[in-house]
């Protein structure tokens, strides 16, 4: 064991429930914050953006800034609960490391959403981009020939060697902290932004399937999460990647037929 983590300490009981239930706290209202967001097809605020941002042109900082607060909640309510893993063993160990307080873990929690940020900025300017070239609908998705093009670019993905360091990183926390453990406020807050950036190099093409049935269909939002979930809880090995990356080819050639 890495003389600077000493051996994972195991949470008390109370601190293990404070800590999961401070996370499924967050992820919950970050998806009761996409519920209560109508659909673009739908009445209300989020309607009269999707009719508006679905033009060319018609976009106003207030626009984007909505967009990216849409992106940027999304992706916390989809990833937090994969994360859980990773933050209980962040805390497993600073409650063993008297450099690193157990309070911690929450800067570790701001790294890691930092980087979904940052991911989410890129969305909205992918986003503004295909507005602007008309390649996407009022209801916020692509065109059915891209939208096939997509689905087999993530199902290709699946097999890539980056897919694959990316997914092997995030289902080995214990294996990341030994060589990635960083003492003090901000190594806790720079460990969360590695972590998130090796997540969003494992779900960044999944996240592009968000554009596929609409970036608001918020059943496709939460199959997608799902999805992560299992891929990165799920045993060691290729069998679910492959699995996917099969089924998302197949449905990008089914897409790309009926679309013709």
């Amino acid at each position: 064991m890495n003389e600077r983590l000493g051996t994972p300490a195991t949470l008390a009981p109370r601190e293990r429930a404070f800590l999961w239930g401070s996370l499924a706290a967050i992820t919950a209202l970050a998806w009761l914050y996409l519920v209560w967001m109508p659909m673009p097809s739908g009445g209300g605020a989020m309607a009269h953006m999707g009719m508006a941002m679905a033009m060319p042109h018609a976009w106003t900082l207030r626009d984007a800034l909505l967009m990216f607060a849409m992106w940027a909640v999304m992706m916390v309510a989809m990833m937090m609960p994969s994360a859980a893993p990773m933050v209980t063993m962040y805390a497993r160990i600073a409650t063993a490391n008297t450099h690193s307080p157990p309070s911690y873990v929450w800067l570790f929690v701001g790294g890691y959403a930092a980087a979904w940020t940052l991911f989410s900025a890129l969305a909205t300017f992918v986003q503004y981009c295909l507005q602007r070239t008309a390649l996407i609908s009022d209801a916020l998705s692509v065109t059915p020939l891209l939208g096939a093009a997509i689905l087999a670019a993530a199902g290709v993905y699946q097999f890539t060697s980056l897919k694959n360091v990316c997914l092997t990183h995030c289902r080995s926390p214990l294996s990341f902290f030994l060589n990635d453990w960083r003492n003090g406020a901000r190594g806790a807050f720079m460990m969360g932004l590695h972590h998130g950036v090796f997540c969003a190099g494992c779900c960044w093409m999944l996240m592009a399937l968000l554009f596929v049935a609409g970036v608001m269909n918020l059943a496709w939002v939460a199959a997608i999460s799902a999805f992560v979930l299992v891929e990165k809880i799920s045993p060691g090995g290729r069998i679910v990647p492959t699995a996917a990356g099969m089924l998302l080819i197949a449905s990008g050639i089914a897409v790309a037929v009926i679309g013709r």
